[in-house]
């Protein structure tokens, strides 16, 4: 029986669950106390790490471990969640293709913002803690927190390029995403609220640009996103995201 398990989670699985479809997979580990180090959201596909038995004391070193990620921006959409698992509370009009040049340019502009030392803000809708509550209670009461920033640290963030998706495969994609997802994070209302901007997007295009990046432990990909949309110009959220490497951790057996 292995105490440190790496673990490939799949898009629309919570953290728990995919801890709980391993225990039924693997029935030596049916009685195993069994804990994660660095949850992962709902949508965010790709490495996760177990903890089993007596490894479970050292979480807090597992949790200071180097993270990976390959993710897409979406432009032209912000939420309140900083993915499309989120209400849309910004937009702004299609960008035509003659905009592309454009905003690679203030991409490329504005990498310099996003690498070394800075201070983040934790996303409302996360399970930081805040006066012993997670913050996303907070978030869904409508309530608004104080001073909620923290340092991180970020080694690279490269950028790949721009692609452009038609309006049906987006919606198509959006669906099909949204719909693996179980418990309640408002699927029906912002599924709702998806459609309504597909619907009236004029021109019916949307436009998602590739990155990868190489950041210590506690960094929100969906808030870079964020906040590359910001220093853009354009709101911005993470399309998708994916977890490649846990410190020296880059595969699953």
């Amino acid at each position: 029986m292995k105490k440190i398990i790496l673990l490939k989670k799949k898009e629309g699985e919570t953290p728990l669950e995919a801890l709980e479809n391993f225990r039924l997979k693997h029935k030596a580990y049916k009685n195993v106390p069994i804990t994660y180090a660095g949850r992962l959201d709902p949508l965010v596909s790709g490495l996760l790490l177990l903890l089993a038995g007596d490894a479970r004391m050292q979480k807090e070193k597992y949790l200071g471990l180097s993270k990976e990620y390959a993710f897409r921006v979406l432009f032209g959409f912000a939420t309140d969640t900083h993915d499309i698992l989120g209400k849309v509370i910004k937009n702004t009009k299609g960008l035509d293709i003659y905009d592309k040049v454009y905003l690679e340019k203030k991409i490329k502009d504005n990498l310099k913002f996003f690498t070394g030392k800075f201070k983040q803000k934790y996303p409302m809708y996360s399970s930081k803690t805040f006066a012993g509550k997670p913050l996303f209670s907070y978030a869904r009461a409508g309530k608004k927190v104080g001073d909620r920033e923290h340092l991180v640290s970020v080694k690279s963030l490269k950028f790949f390029g721009i692609k452009k998706i038609s309006a049906p495969k987006f919606l198509q994609n959006i669906e099909r995403r949204i719909a693996k997802v179980r418990g309640d994070f408002r699927q029906t209302e912002i599924l709702k609220i998806w459609r309504q901007e597909v619907e009236k997007r004029t021109p019916d295009n949307f436009f998602v640009a590739d990155f990868y990046i190489k950041c210590g432990s506690g960094t929100y990909v969906r808030g870079i996103a964020d906040s590359l949309g910001k220093r853009v110009g354009i709101p911005a959220l993470a399309f998708s995201i994916k977890r490649t490497k846990i410190g020296n951790w880059g595969q699953v057996e």
